[in-house]
This record gives structure tokens, sequence and C-alpha cells, in this order.
């Protein structure tokens, strides 16, 4: 095997997971709005169009349900499409296709058709988007038996789930955290890479808390955490990458180890994913538990405009805060 790697940004790092898969499975189609001749908004199809021409990377109308539903056709037929939705914002209009069909279709034809199709979509705020353009549901999705949700967090994590999700048997949601899409340039495989989904990452290890991110949470999250060793404060970062399904083993066998855990994600509090993992934490650990699990989130409101944008996502002085209350109690 090859141990080439190139120099990549994250959005980088889509478009070579996508240009690989394409180059090694012929039944691998993009779909979308812009995806084709304009490279898509973030550019993150750039070149495909003229690679593999206009029979597998397909401009589609402005119509999320319809790119969707053409895409579950394809899926149920043997091919395996991936569909791009500009913004998570632009989603729900394809609600109903995901949820009703794509995560059902093997359950309801008892395995007769299974729908091997990744929906990707840029999603989170930090970039002074527009209305609609900075959402962060991941929840909804994680919510509905069925699908796989992965979220990546760095450029070579983004080319292996990409590649292993193109290739799972069954609807994979594939969020891009866009705050991160240029922010940053790691060493990735140049040939074929694959990262397993279901596996979290232990980004720094520690024995003092827990801490559970993902995503472009990840990156201030570490920060975060350099930050309060410096106070002897030694916290364990686990990056989930896979939010559906959850990686268990490793979320709980880290709580054990410290005893205490706080979980920071972007998306509203309430009925978050960090409700998720603080139950599972209460379930199967609850004798390790020392303090209340925190909780550093976003707000129960819409993504506010423009510069209002940064008091409402985690930094990492608000990380460290509530990283600082969980050590602290009692």
């Amino acid at each position: 095997m090859s141990t080439d790697t190139r120099n990549l940004t994250l959005v980088q790092a889509v478009r070579d997971g996508l240009e690989t898969e394409m180059r090694r499975d012929d039944d691998v189609i993009v779909l979308g709005e812009d995806v084709g001749r304009n490279g898509g908004v973030f550019r993150a199809t750039e070149g495909l169009y003229e690679t593999f021409g206009e029979d597998r990377v397909i401009d589609t109308p402005l119509a999320e349900s319809a790119i969707v539903g053409t895409s579950i056709g394809m899926a149920a037929y043997g091919l395996r499409p991936v569909p791009e939705i500009q913004f998570m914002g632009f989603i729900y209009p394809a609600f109903d296709q995901i949820v009703s069909h794509a995560a059902r279709i093997r359950s309801r034809s008892r395995g007769r058709f299974t729908c091997p199709m990744v929906v990707r979509a840029p999603y989170g705020g930090g970039i002074r988007a527009p209305e609609h353009h900075s959402e962060s549901t991941e929840a909804f999705f994680v919510h509905e038996p069925g699908l796989k949700v992965v979220v990546p967090s760095t450029p070579a994590d983004t080319k292996g789930l990409l590649a292993s999700a193109i290739r799972d048997p069954d609807p994979v949601i594939f969020l891009e955290p866009k705050l991160i899409y240029r922010a940053f340039r790691e060493e990735v495989p140049a040939d074929d890479h694959t990262v397993p989904l279901g596996e979290a990452a232990v980004r720094r290890e520690g024995s003092d808390v827990s801490v559970y991110t993902w995503g472009a949470m990840t990156r201030p999250t570490m920060e975060a955490a350099e930050t309060l060793a410096a106070e002897g404060i030694d916290c364990e970062v686990i990056d989930l990458r896979t939010l559906s399904p959850l990686d268990r083993e490793t979320i709980v066998a880290s709580f054990e180890k410290t005893g205490r855990a706080a979980v920071v994600h972007e998306a509203p509090k309430t009925g978050g994913l960090g409700a998720e993992l603080t139950a599972i934490l209460q379930e199967e650990s609850l004798l390790y538990q020392e303090a209340p699990v925190g909780r550093i989130t976003g707000f129960d409101t819409p993504v506010p405009l423009y510069a209002l944008e940064d008091h409402y996502l985690p930094s990492p002085t608000r990380i460290e805060e509530g990283i600082r209350e969980v050590v602290a109690f009692p």
C-alpha cells in the first residue's frame, strides 16, 4: 500500500475522498445543486464534472426532496449515490424521504432492498451566513433508527470516514463542519483510505475529566484542554466522529477512568446529543460518577446572525469554565 500523502484542508479531503471512491467504483454518483459545472457552493466537488462527466456528476434542480428521493431509487437498484444538500438548514424538505423511506427500506422490504446512499451536508455556524445556513440539528437524524450519522473533524478522518460511508450498505448522513472547511491542513493518504464507522477517537488522554465532542467543536475543546492543563486539570478529549452508532465502549471506558464528564456541542442544549451521552453514563457507569455531567452547548434559540454567533457557539473560554465547574464539584 502506498504511503504517499497530500497536505489538504477538510473541504479538499471531501473532494479527494469523492474522487478516490468514484475511481474505485463506477456505481458511485454525485448529485445536487451546482455540484457539477460550478463545483459546489464550497467547491467540494470542483473538477469532478470534468473528470467523470455529466452522467456521474449531476446538477439537479433546487428541490431537496427530489434530490434525495431520486437517490433512494438509485440506491435501491444498485448504484451508490452521494447527494449533496447545500446547507443543513435546507435538508428539511427531504426529511420525509430520509426518515420514511431511506431509513426504513431495509426493514420494510425484509432485506430485499438496502439504501447505500450518503447524504452530504455542510452544517454548523461561525461563518457569518444568513438564516437557515448555520443549523446544527444532528440529533434529528441520530434519533432515527436505520440511519448512520457521521461528523468528521480532521481532513484525514474526512476522507477515511467518507469512503467508509460510501461503501456502507445503509444510508449515512455525512455532516461536514463548514467552520473548519479551510481552517487548517493535515497530511491525508493519497490513495485508498478508510476510517471505520462507529469508532470514536481519543484526541487527548487525561485522568481528571472526560470531555466528549465532535466536528468543529473539537478544536476549541482541545484548546481549552491545553489551557486547563496549565492549571493542573488533565482533560481526556473524545472525538465521537460517528454519532450513530455511538462508540459506547470508548465513551464508558473514559468515564470510568475519570469519574467526571462534560459534553461540548454547538446544537441547542434541549434534546441535544449531550443528553443521550449523559444518559448512557448514568445507565452504565453510575457508580463511577463523582459529579453531574456538564453540558457546554449552543442556546435554545435560533442561530443568531453575524457577530452574535460568537456568543452562541461554545468558545474555548466558555468550555474552560464549564469544565472547571465539573472538576470543582462538590
